[in-house]
């Protein structure tokens, strides 16, 4: 009877070590990953494009792939952004032809991926539209990222 109560008490210990949060480890490097984003009034359907983020140092900076029609603009969507803990921000914009948007997106780490959510602010030739965008982005394994020099 004893060992079926310490069976279920090392049961119990690892149902709490796995149902615990993952800390984040943010680590310098270039994050890839795919962003979502609802249909526009002009374009065919919701839009999935490349995005990279790169942290480098404490400083944020990513690139946003934007497709209108058939191919990628020739200028991609770029900003800046700022680390809050295991807490990423993003803003940025886009501008072609009399086409332009802001853009802000949010997410949180966890382990070596962050998720993202925001949106797309556009003025399109004096009209407004907000859209919706989510993703996700990702950092290479620990062992293929550059070494510390030291």
């Amino acid at each position: 009877m004893a060992r079926a109560g310490y069976s279920i008490g090392i049961f119990v210990t690892a149902l709490v070590i796995a149902s615990a949060p993952t800390s984040a480890e943010v680590r310098d490097a270039t994050y890839r990953g795919t962003m979502v984003c609802d249909k526009l009034p002009f374009s065919a359907g919701k839009a999935r494009e490349a995005i990279e983020v790169t942290i480098a140092g404490g400083t944020v900076r990513y690139r946003h792939i934007v497709r209108l029609y058939d191919a990628a603009e020739a200028t991609p969507e770029q900003g800046t952004g700022a680390l809050n803990g295991g807490n990423i921000s993003l803003q940025g914009s886009w501008k072609g032809g009399n086409r332009q948007y802001e853009a802000k997106y949010s997410g949180s780490f966890v382990r070596r991926h962050a998720e993202l959510k925001g949106t797309q602010t556009w003025n399109d030739g004096g009209k407004t539209v907000t859209r919706a965008c989510s993703g996700m982005i990702k950092r290479p394994l620990k062992v293929f990222l550059p070494r510390d020099k030291k």
